[in-house]
């Protein structure tokens, strides 16, 4: 059966406030130059969001409730749940009064592959491994990614630059994490927000799959650090390439040279860092 979160023990009520927005209004008071206001402020809201696969329960996220087929078929697809796009017949986003449910249809093949990977634990906000009970679970089998024509790196710099024009939850309170889909001029074609880093990137993965545009035409872009699950994530959809705000750790590092990832990180200010693979950033 699929998880009813209307059952879930909240004796504060915390998980009823606006949940089914992605901004939620309130009243605070700021302080500035030694004097204080009260006035209306936005903040982002994020909420359980629990993904069922053919009735089974599978994982519950922390995630901005916006986006959420998307998220559901990037996940999908990024942690191997799924062969292809194909297998992912449709999904239903159900909002109860404590959170929201995706129910997604998905092929009978692929149910026993999801029935080894349960996850045991919430999936907490920026966590992409939380729940996992194994390594192997964990580092999954590398993706080659196929040879690509070199990208400029004017054209990094440009994507990431412009971004923030496409993240309107973070101009409008902040605390939100962005990944966005560039072509090879560097202009942002598709752009997604979560408060998870993760989320954001599966959220990216779902609408480009949705969307059937070919992984080696661009290359992805994302307002966080570069995390070893966020590049295996990129190699699953054949993306060339993964540029951050900010670093990389070393197993991203390692899982992107294997993989034939050209990882670019501390994109910002008119630098940036190419950590493998130099040879597909040129002018």
């Amino acid at each position: 059966m699929p998880i009813d979160l209307t059952q879930m023990q909240d004796p504060l009520g915390l998980l009823r406030l606006g949940y089914a927005k992605p901004l939620l209004e309130l009243r605070a008071q700021r302080w500035e130059a030694g004097a204080s206001d009260e006035r209306t402020e936005q903040v982002v809201e994020e909420t359980p969001v629990a993904i069922v696969y053919n009735g089974v329960p599978h994982v519950v996220m922390m995630a901005t409730p916006v986006d959420l087929e998307d998220f559901a078929l990037g996940f999908s697809i990024t942690e191997e749940l799924i062969r292809a796009p194909a297998d992912f017949r449709s999904a239903e986003v159900v909002r109860y009064s404590q959170g929201i449910e995706i129910q997604v249809s998905i092929a009978p093949e692929c149910e026993g592959v999801i029935a080894t990977r349960n996850r045991r634990l919430t999936g907490r906000t920026g966590c992409g491994i939380c729940g996992t009970d194994s390594i192997t679970a964990v580092l999954k089998q590398l993706h080659p990614v196929a040879p690509s024509a070199p990208i400029p790196p004017a054209a990094i710099e440009l994507a990431l630059g412009s971004l923030v024009t496409h993240q309107t939850l973070n101009a409008a309170a902040g605390a939100v994490h962005a990944a966005g889909w560039a072509s090879r001029d560097g202009t942002i074609e598709l752009a997604r927000e979560d408060v998870g880093r993760h989320n954001a990137l599966d959220k990216l993965i779902g609408a480009l799959l949705k969307r059937g545009v070919e992984p080696s035409a661009g290359f992805a872009v994302v307002t966080s650090r570069a995390s070893f699950e966020m590049v295996q994530k990129a190699t699953v959809v054949g993306a060339p390439l993964l540029a951050a705000v900010s670093g990389p750790t070393g197993l991203a590092v390692r899982v992107a040279q294997q993989a034939g990832l050209t990882l670019v990180g501390f994109a910002r200010n008119g630098r940036l860092t190419v950590y493998t693979h130099p040879e597909r950033v040129a002018v």
